[in-house]
C-alpha cells in the first residue's frame, strides 16, 4: 500500500457518532496509513539518533463510551510505551493534522526536563522556526504560534503544574492541499522532526540540572 496522504474522509472520521462506529473508521481509514508512514518515520529517527526507536499507534483501549476526538501515532525510544517518555507524534483532529515533539504529563521527570529547557532557552529559540506552534494540553485542539508564545512562563508552568504539558511542532489545516500529497507531506513531517531533534536530545540530558 502506498501512502497517498490524508483525505477529507479521514478527517470526517471524527464526525461519526458512537464509539464503536468511529473506532471502526479509525482502524479502517487511518491506522493503515499510520502503519506505513510510521515505519518510515521510525526508521529515519532511529538512523538520525543512532538509537532504536519504536512505533506506537493509539488504540484508545480505555474508552468505553465517548469516541476519540483525535488519533495519532507516536515514536519513542521505549518498546513498551511512549507516554512516560519524550516522543514524536503525528495525528489528526477533525480540522488539522498535528506534528509534535511531545512532553506530556505522564513523564516522571518532567520537572527536570522543564528546568533543562529553561536553562537552555537559547537553544530552543535558535532551533525552532517562527511558523511552528506550541500546545500546552494534548487533549485540546488549540495551539499557540511559537513567535508569540511566552516561552519562559510556559516552561515554568510545565515544570510546576502536575498536569501541564509541552508539545512543539506544526499544525497543518485540513484544507491545505499538501495533505493529499503523500510524498510532500511525509517530507514535511520528516523535516519537522529533524528540526526538533536538538530539543529531543536536550530533554535527555538531565545530569547536573540546576534549579533556577
Amino acid at each position: 500500500m502506498n501512502f497517498d496522504g490524508f483525505t477529507s474522509k479521514d478527517f470526517e472520521t471524527f464526525t461519526i457518532d458512537g464509539l464503536e462506529d468511529r473506532m471502526d473508521a479509525i482502524r479502517e481509514r487511518i491506522q493503515p496509513k499510520f502503519q506505513i508512514i510510521g515505519q518510515t518515520l521510525t526508521d529515519d529517527l532511529s538512523s538520525v539518533l543512532q538509537n532504536e526507536m519504536f512505533l506506537h499507534i493509539a488504540k484508545h483501549a480505555r474508552r468505553t463510551i465517548n469516541p476519540p476526538k483525535d488519533t495519532w501515532l507516536a515514536i519513542a525510544a521505549n518498546k513498551r510505551g511512549y507516554k512516560q517518555h519524550p516522543h514524536f507524534q503525528v495525528g489528526l483532529f477533525d480540522d488539522h493534522l498535528f506534528i509534535w515533539l511531545a512532553f506530556i504529563y505522564e513523564l516522571p521527570n518532567k520537572e527536570n526536563i522543564a528546568l533543562n529547557f529553561l536553562n537552555n532557552m537559547d537553544i530552543i529559540k535558535n532551533s525552532v522556526p517562527d511558523d511552528f506552534c506550541v500546545s500546552l494540553d494534548h487533549t485540546k485542539k488549540d495551539s499557540i504560534p511559537f513567535y508569540v508564545i511566552d516561552l519562559k512562563s510556559s516552561l515554568e508552568r510545565f515544570r510546576d503544574v502536575k498536569k501541564a504539558e509541552f508539545l512543539i511542532g506544526r499544525h497543518i489545516n485540513v484544507e491545505n492541499p499538501i495533505l493529499n500529497d503523500g510524498d510532500k507531506l511525509l517530507k514535511v513531517i520528516l523535516e519537522t522532526f529533524q528540526t526538533l531533534i536538538p530539543l529531543y536530545k536536550l530533554s535527555l540530558e538531565l545530569k547536573n540540572v540546576q534549579s533556577l
